[in-house]
């Protein structure tokens, strides 16, 4: 399975992102140092996003980047 790197920029509300996919690599170690390189050209005040998803294909990966998930609880102990 490959691994997908997403741009995610600000949209208008929580429910819809504004995805773009920008490349496809075989191996993790190629997409997290293609992300290290995209995040060192931002500015401090651009809030865009950049995700590594791990996916059988482009959709099942933009599903997932599309779903609501809960904030995780932090226990006291984490804190």
């Amino acid at each position: 399975m490959p691994y997908f790197v997403y741009e995610i920029k600000p949209a208008v509300s929580e429910l819809v992102k504004n995805l773009e996919m920008l490349k496809e690599f075989e191996a993790y170690k190629e997409a997290k140092d293609f992300v290290k390189e995209q995040r060192n050209k931002l500015s401090a005040e651009d809030k865009t996003v950049y995700k590594i998803i791990f996916s059988d294909n482009a959709l099942q990966a933009e599903e997932q980047l599309m779903e609501k998930r809960e904030a995780p609880i932090v226990q006291e102990w984490e804190k």
